[in-house]
Parts: C-alpha cells; structure tokens; sequence
C-alpha cells in the first residue's frame, strides 16, 4: 500500500517546566494551566493551521503554509504572555512531507519538529532552515542563527533558528526558576540574590524553596 505524503509545517508547543510547576502548585492549579493553554492555542490558529492533538501539556498543530504555523506560534506566545501567572511556552517547526492516517499524521518531519521543541528554552520559538528560509520576507518576524545541533536518530546535523515578533516591546520577563511561571520582574512579591543574579519569583512559597537548595534550580 502506497502511503500519500504532502508537505506541511508542524508546530509542537508546551509548557516549559510544567512538572516543575505541578510539584509546586498541585495537580488541580495544573489541570487549570493547561485547560486554559487549550484555549489559547484554539484562539491563535491563524490561517489554514488546524490543532491536530493535544499531548498532556503539549499541542501539534499542522499547517499548509509555513506562514501560518509562524503567525499561530507568535499568536500563541503573545496570548500566553498576556496572561497573569502563567507559565513559559516553548515551541519548534520543522517543515516537510508526512503521512495522514486517521486524522494523525506521522514521519521523520513530525518527529524533528517535536525534538526541535525539546531542544527550545522557555519562552524561545525554534525552526529549521526549511521554515526559516520561508518566512524570511515576512515583515513581522525577526530570525536569528541558534546554531547546528545533533539529534539523536538524525543522520545529519540540524541548523536551528530562533523566530521573533518583530512588533514585540521590550518587556522585563523572567521565569521563576522553582515553577517555571512566566513573571514581570517589576511586579513579583518575592525576589533573591544568588552568585551573581537577581531572582524573581510568583510567590514566597518558590521563593523560600529557591532559598533551602539554590543549586538544584540553577544551571551552572
């Protein structure tokens, strides 16, 4: 049997440190998170980009135009960052052909795209040269190089690029380390000096965490 490909642009997305954020704030405040994140990812498909799946904390959304899935991601973003103790996204796109079955689609193009997004940081838009060198006239985006990488079970290595929204303010944006919520630096309750940072946090609970064992939060 003969299975048909079409080339299409997947985008994962999810919650970055969101086991993080369940073993600080509890499964019901966790349940919330992510029924809201379902709605904001329904309300920033732009285009012809479909939701194909939510996984746990973590959406595949699939477009015929590399376009759309890059406005919808930025959509997304500005959406998540409007929302008050919201935690961080994170997302990648990979463009190329893959099989539809059952309203599912599967391939080499569907697995990049979700390594892509476990490689981004919180609050990072990541794509591969295929979607970048797409939307490079695009006048509300910004890319930038994030360097090659290796995955594993990719033969080749992979050339990543970051996406922003060109429209974007500067905003002064932290992420508590303890639950990983998105945060104004300008408005968090609790903040704490460790080495040679300032720390910003959604509440004392995370803050007083942070203070027992800095190390197991930060990354050297």
């Amino acid at each position: 049997m003969i299975m048909e490909k079409a080339l299409l642009t997947f985008l994962f997305a999810d919650l970055a440190g969101f086991t993080a954020l369940t073993e600080t704030h509890g499964d019901d405040d966790a349940a919330d998170v992510v029924a809201r994140f379902y709605d904001l990812v329904r309300t920033s498909l732009v285009g012809e980009a479909r939701l194909i799946k939510t996984i746990g904390d973590a959406v595949m959304i699939v477009a015929n135009q590399p376009s759309s899935a890059v406005s919808t991601a930025l959509r997304l973003f500005a959406a998540v960052r409007a929302e008050t103790g919201f935690p961080a996204v994170r997302a990648g796109l990979h463009s190329g052909p893959a099989v539809e079955r059952s309203g599912d689609y599967f391939g080499a193009t569907v697995n990049l795209a979700a390594r892509v997004t476990a490689y981004a940081r919180s609050d990072q838009i990541l794509c591969t040269e295929s979607v970048a060198e797409s939307i490079r006239g695009l006048d509300a985006v910004v890319i930038h190089s994030a360097g090659i990488t290796s995955f594993k079970n990719v033969e080749q290595p992979v050339a990543l690029f970051e996406i922003e929204d060109a429209q974007r303010h500067a905003t002064h944006h932290e992420i508590d380390p303890v639950c990983r919520m998105a945060l104004d630096s300008e408005t968090t309750p609790a903040q704490l000096p460790f080495r040679d940072r300032l720390y910003h946090f959604c509440s004392f609970a995370c803050a007083q965490k942070f203070a027992q064992n800095p190390e197991s939060y930060v990354k050297n």
